[in-house]
Order: structure tokens, then sequence, then C-alpha cells
């Protein structure tokens, strides 16, 4: 038996993305295998097959894309436990793709789907929800009161960020474009502010307690928004690592979201609840998925982009 996946064979630009028929996975001791609803489209992925991160991800290929995944569970294997046939699932993969038709996951990476959604849209919880969550809760240490800037909210990420943040109890301030602005304030910023249009320092004026940075900058970018963040304050960064202002003891980290089953799980409560929502941009067909790594590139997604296999 054969199936549909995304894969490439060596680093390049989105012309190396191949759909191949290929034999179905068979799980491996403590892992599942999983019909899949949906992988999502994380614009990491561009880099990965361009080979930006080889230095810290080298591949072994043929390499299936997708990190993501929500779907059902279809095998299980001995060692693989707390889950039955039949039983939607999500998870982050760190080794083989969501995309494609069906995927083996260990089974202690994943979590009950949320019940409340669409399964192919919780697709887009894993990645995206794992390193907001860690960027708000673990690193950016965001409490009740706090005043938070949240640099890139429009994206997939940053649609979560701003929802936990304010969960937490902060007041946000969001960046975000003139498109995307209506989105961030439906995610509950307090306030946005159009980069496009002001410098967004000067509009914050040293304020800031946390600065949660989503999006690369140039030095003097990165050096302009460090400067809104009051003495004593912290910034995270998910992307271009941000340095703190000279002397004025603000403490400044770049993060790397890890894999995190009960951070998954907490935040699927918090979507059941109604407190975090899942937004999709749009869904696509697995034979689009290079088409979509280009318009990523181009700066032309928005959101959370699912593939459908």
């Amino acid at each position: 038996m054969t199936m549909k996946t995304a894969r490439i064979h060596e680093y390049g630009d989105a012309s190396v993305i191949r759909y191949d028929d290929v034999p179905l996975p068979q799980p491996a001791f403590g892992e599942v295998l999983i019909r899949v609803a949906a992988t999502s489209f994380n614009p990491t992925e561009a880099a990965l097959r361009a080979g930006l991160l080889r230095t810290f991800f080298p591949l072994e290929f043929p390499y299936t894309l997708g990190w993501d995944v929500a779907g059902t569970v279809t095998g299980i294997a001995p060692g693989a436990e707390g889950f039955a046939v039949g039983d939607r699932v999500i998870g982050r993969l760190d080794s083989a793709g969501g995309a494609a038709e069906y995927v083996r996951a260990p089974a202690a990476t994943l979590v009950a789907a949320p019940a409340s959604i669409p399964l192919a849209d919780a697709a887009a919880l894993p990645v995206a929800g794992l390193t907001a969550w860690q960027a708000v809760f673990e690193h950016g240490l965001v409490t009740t009161g706090q005043r938070v800037l949240v640099n890139g909210a429009g994206g997939g990420v940053g649609g979560f960020v701003t929802q936990l943040a304010k969960h937490a109890g902060a007041t946000v301030t969001a960046t975000a474009s003139a498109r995307s602005a209506a989105l961030v304030r439906r995610h509950g910023a307090d306030r946005v502010v159009d980069y496009t249009a002001r410098p967004v320092g000067a509009a914050l004026d040293g304020q800031v307690d946390t600065l949660l940075n989503l999006v690369p900058l140039s030095p003097p970018d990165a050096a302009a928004l460090a400067s809104s963040v009051r003495p004593g304050g912290r910034i995270v960064s998910i992307a271009t690592p941000v340095e703190p202002p000279a002397g004025a003891g603000v403490t400044a980290m770049h993060m790397v979201a890890r894999n995190d089953a009960a951070h998954l799980a907490a935040l699927v409560e918090l979507v059941d609840a109604g407190v975090v929502t899942v937004d999709i941009s749009e869904s696509r067909p697995l034979t689009d998925l290079a088409e979509v790594h280009l318009l990523s590139e181009a700066g032309r997604t928005r959101g959370k982009v699912l593939i459908i296999p």
C-alpha cells in the first residue's frame, strides 16, 4: 500500500519539493500510525528547505515536510500508550513529516485534539502554539498587570502570543500591518501599532515590561525596538536576537521552542474553553505546498495555512 507525500531530495528553492508515492509507514515501538487530516505550513520550513538551517537541523534525504500534524490514530505499535484506534490527536513531529497521507509518531508527543474545532484546523496548534506558550509563560514570565509588546502579531505565532499574553492578564500592544490589524484586535490586543506607518520604538517610549519579538529585524530596527523596554524589563525573541540597551538591566534571550506534550495539552484546554481561538487564513491541497513556500518567501502569506493531504 502506498501514500502521497511532499518531500525534498536536496536543498534548494521551492522547485525541489516533489510529490512522491511511498510505502505506508509502519509505526515502531512506542509509536502510533496517524491518518493525517492536515499539517500546517510554518515559514521556518522554507528556510529549512533552502538549507539555511542545515548547521542546526541537518536533514537526511529524502525528507518529508510538515512539522505539525492533526489526524486520527489508525494503528498502534507495542509500547505506545494512552491512545486507541480512532482517537483524534495532534502533535509536533520532530522526525517524520506531516505533509503526507499517513505519518508515524511517538505516542508520548501527542495529545488529544480539541473537541471544539474541526480536526484539520487543530493542525495549526502544535508548532505555533508551543512557541507562543513558551515565549509568554516560560521565557517572558508574563503576569497580570504587565505591559507587553508583541512584535509581529499578525503571523501564526503572533496570534497565539497575543491571546496568551491577554489570558495572563497583560496589557498588550501589538505591531501589525493594516491588513492584519482587525484580526489582531480580535485576539485581544489593547493597542495596535502599524509598523509600516511609524517607528515602533518611538511609539512606545520605554514603557514596555516585556518585548516578545517574532520577526526578523535589521540591527537598527532591533535597537529601536529594544529601546521601548523599561529598565529591568525582558526581551524574548524567536527570530533575530535582540540586544538589550546598554546599562538598562534588561534581560534578553533568544529562544527555540521545544516539543512538550504537557504544554500542548494545556493549550488544547484553553481552545476548548473558548479562551484561545484558532484562525485559519486558508487551506490548500498537498500539491500546492511548493506554491505556499513561494508565497511565504514573497511575504504574501498571513496567519496559518493548512495543507490537506
